[in-house]
């Protein structure tokens, strides 16, 4: 199913005159990466099947063909980049698999290998999907968006004022953050899976699966309510396409919204965040983690809201959206796995209406909550703390019980 995909996805990018994720994907086993680290934490993946030995020949290995390449970039007069090392030792793990490895252990390799691989492929499928969305929606909503978002305040124009104050250094670590996203779900499914060579299987739900389905579904939303960001439609990076370049000093004035035309190379990509949805979904899963990892899922996903809005590529309303799609994934998958019970039902159900609620009122009741911010507002806010609510209500009742501790009934004395 997923070959299909990918095969379907390419024949669609070509027919827009682009290359596929297939075709990209290729071109970073010879030519130079796009994202050398992403190469690297997916190779980490792959390696939680692998024993420690294994791992530190992996890694060598990795960084020793990265060095051979650089070389020959350097003596060609072509730029730094890494990563194809990792993207080598993956594929070496599968030929390796196939050739030199028999019943359990080709099959745990194997999955590893596909781990790794669906990772890197995720993101590569996630590019095509943004260039289709920028060929296929000529017309962008963001007048829909940012007049619904006068409900929550224009945070976006909040946001944004605020991470130009802090100069130079609070954009710098936030664009980190932003870019990164996927390097801290790494760091957190690596601990998820971290016992998986001693076991010799993976557990039945972790990160990486989350983070696939919402890379699957969320592009496929954008089709249905495209739209570009405030730093495009109302700032400066939209150029003569924008409405004006008033992001992030002056917010928009509430008007009539209507759908407008945009350039074919910005990605409709707002609707929802799914930036926001990754970031929920590292915060979810670090849960269970320790001290340092709980720290470091809280800090991600109040820095990527940041960076979300202070960049200006999305609205609030976006930010709203994204949780409440994540959340719901979320739920979707623990319910599969638990072979949909009443309660997980009733959660994704009910984060399913919340969702498709949100959507329709932004589309068709975008006036109304321009004008009555004092009851949208909270009624926005109020439908998200329902979804949590219901996911953390219904997720520990899914915790299994401990049972209490027998006590000895003392021996008779003997006199």
């Amino acid at each position: 199913m997923t070959a299909a995909f990918l095969v379907a996805l390419e024949i669609a990018a070509r027919h827009y005159g682009i290359p596929g994720p297939v075709t990209n994907q290729a071109k970073e086993v010879v030519f130079a990466p796009k994202s050398g680290p992403l190469l690297y934490a997916s190779m980490g993946l792959m390696m939680v099947v692998l024993t420690w030995r294994q791992r530190l020949v992996a890694a060598a290995a990795a960084v020793g063909i990265d060095l051979v390449f650089l070389l020959v970039r350097l003596a060609a007069g072509a730029g730094f980049a890494c990563g194809n090392g990792p993207l080598w030792v993956i594929m070496g793990c599968a030929v390796i698999a196939v050739t030199r490895r028999t019943g359990s252990e080709r099959t745990l390799l194997l999955k590893g290998v596909g781990l790794g691989l669906l990772l890197v492929t995720g993101r590569k499928t996630g590019d095509t999907w943004l260039l289709i969305t920028s060929k296929t929606r000529p017309d962008v909503l963001d007048r829909y968006a940012a007049t619904a978002d006068h409900a929550l305040g224009d945070p976006s124009w909040l946001a944004g004022r605020i991470v130009d104050a802090t100069g130079p250094v609070g954009s710098h670590l936030l664009d980190y953050v932003y870019i990164q996203l996927a390097v801290a779900a790494v760091a957190v499914a690596m601990y998820q899976l971290r016992n998986v060579a001693a076991e010799r299987r993976f557990p039945r739900h972790h990160l990486v699966r989350t983070f696939l389905v919402i890379g699957l579904i969320g592009p496929a939303i954008y089709m249905l309510f495209p739209t570009v960001g405030p730093v495009f439609a109302y700032g400066p990076d939209g150029g003569h396409w924008a409405l004006a370049n008033v992001w992030p000093a002056t917010a928009p004035q509430v008007t009539t919204p209507h759908a407008m035309p945009f350039d074919g190379i910005t990605p409709r990509n707002c609707m929802p965040s799914l930036h926001t949805a990754w970031a929920t979904a590292i915060f979810i899963h670090s849960r269970r983690g320790p001290r340092s990892l709980r720290f470091a899922g809280t800090f991600w996903l109040v820095a990527t809201l940041c960076a979300t809005l202070g960049f200006g590529y999305h609205y609030g309303v976006d930010l709203v959206a994204g949780a409440v799609f994540s959340i719901t994934v979320e739920a979707a998958l623990r319910t599969y796995d638990r072979g949909w019970d009443k309660a997980g039902v009733q959660l994704v159900v009910h984060g399913a209406a919340v969702f498709t609620a949100l959507l329709l009122s932004y589309r068709f009741l975008p006036m109304q909550m321009a004008r009555h911010p004092y009851v949208f507002g909270p009624l926005l806010i109020a439908a998200l703390v329902s979804v949590i609510a219901g996911y953390v209500r219904t997720t520990r009742q899914w915790e299994p019980v401990p049972a209490p501790a027998l006590r000895r009934k003392p021996l008779p004395e003997l006199v």
